[in-house]
């Protein structure tokens, strides 16, 4: 393809020795930096597996020790959860990518999604605080106020209440944990 300009003609051309020049850097990338992202994969792969297999013992091991079982999943994926980012920093502090910004931008990232979310982490903390303390249990009758009903599940986020005429309500966890409960 030709392009008249000012009265000249430029003809686009690849300019070959360019590539040959990108392609040796390339190959001194490789080379230089191969071993380490090579060693990096495999550390996230082995990593992945053995927190499956960790999350699965925890498990079991909870089973074993009669945890409640509202609790069990909770504490299965925040394990999970953990790990799976402590895996991830190292994986990536393991290439030389600096960890004090990473952190900083997560942090940011997490206050952000905070301020967004500030409806549903009040019932998360209000699901920490039932699972702790158990103020009640799976199969206790309660009444809120405006709900009254046999407790059926409680979650992180909310609780499933079964009233006697067989509805099924769902309740924040904020509102029964900041509340009064009978």
């Amino acid at each position: 393809m030709n392009t008249i300009f000012a009265g000249t003609i430029k003809t686009n051309k690849m300019d070959l020795s360019n590539f040959d020049n990108y392609f040796a850097q390339f190959g001194d990338l490789v080379i230089a930096y191969g071993g380490t992202v090579l060693l990096a994969i495999v550390f996230l792969v082995v990593g992945m597996w053995a927190i499956k297999r960790i999350v699965k013992v925890v498990g079991k091991t909870m089973v074993k020790r009669d945890v409640d079982e509202s609790l069990r999943p909770f504490l299965k994926s925040l394990i999970g959860s953990l790990l799976k980012v402590m895996l991830i920093i190292s994986a990536v502090s393991m290439l030389g990518i600096e960890m004090t910004s990473f952190v900083a931008v997560i942090g940011a990232a997490g206050l952000a999604v905070g301020l967004a979310l500030q409806g549903s982490l009040a019932n998360f903390a209000g699901g920490v605080l039932i699972l702790l303390l158990k103020p009640f249990k799976v199969g206790d009758f309660i009444d809120t106020g405006s709900h009254s009903g046999t407790v059926r599940e409680i979650q992180i986020f909310y609780t499933y209440i079964t009233t006697p005429t067989n509805q099924e309500i769902i309740v924040p966890n904020g509102d029964l944990s900041n509340n009064a409960v009978k």
